[in-house]
């Protein structure tokens, strides 16, 4: 069965740190391209950051360019995703998902308050 989990989700403080984790099975990790998106109700999803195969290239939308890093371990089939100096406005479900589109995880969720 194809599968992404997602974990890692929690309440912070602004200014903190998370990182999320996404653990995929059931088809070949490395050879695909891989996104973190985040979705908050009344907002449309949005594409947070994406990974090449190899994880040799990598985006990030505007609004976390410089506080978040997207990584990959092809070897435990995990893909990551480090986030910084956190802000209320990153309170969101967080997901992982295939650029193909095709498949995605139930998400984690990340609030940000004091």
């Amino acid at each position: 069965e194809v599968q992404l989990v997602e974990s890692g989700g929690d309440m912070v403080q602004p200014g903190g740190s998370l990182r999320l984790s996404c653990a995929a099975s059931g088809f070949t990790f490395s050879s695909y391209f891989m996104n973190w998106y985040r979705q908050t109700p009344g907002k449309e999803r949005e594409l947070v950051a994406q990974i090449s195969s190899a994880g040799g290239s990598t985006y990030y939308s505007d609004s976390v360019k410089g506080r978040f890093t997207i990584s990959r371990d092809n070897a435990k089939n995990t893909l990551y995703l480090q986030m910084s100096s956190l802000k209320p406005d990153d309170t969101a479900l967080y997901y992982c998902a295939r650029r193909t589109g095709d498949v995605r995880g139930q998400g984690t969720q990340v609030t940000v308050s004091s």
